[in-house]
């Protein structure tokens, strides 16, 4: 059995990006989120906390990995649009995002379009 390799990309890294540093037609992703409990919530603390202050937690997306091409930004929110059409709001103060290599998202964008045809 012969099995062929099509490796016609190369391995790139996402740059974690600053919302100053996005850009109009750039790809993201979100690396992860950060979310917050009310401290009463809490109880995976030996030691207590004010009732108003938030606990924290970092968390990982829901769909790692899930690209989105940026179609505004206006600090602290930037809106994309993803493969699927529908349009996104991240806000930068919740969500760390990377910036994807253009030229890995659209072999991505390319590959999912011929899936797509082919189940057709």
């Amino acid at each position: 059995m012969k099995v062929t390799e099509n490796n016609t990309l190369e391995t790139s890294v996402a740059a974690r990006v600053a919302g100053e540093d996005i850009k109009v037609g750039d790809h993201v992703a979100i690396l992860h989120e950060t979310v917050e409990f009310p401290s009463y919530l809490w109880g995976a603390s030996a030691i207590s906390l004010e009732a108003e202050e938030a606990v924290r937690v970092r968390v990982l997306p829901q769909y790692p990995g899930r690209f989105y091409k940026v179609i505004g930004v206006c600090l602290p929110f930037v809106y994309a649009k993803g493969h699927e059409g529908g349009v996104i709001g991240f806000d930068t103060r919740q969500q760390q995002l990377v910036r994807i290599d253009s030229n890995m998202a659209r072999e991505v964008l390319r590959e999912l379009r011929s899936k797509k045809k082919k189940k057709k």
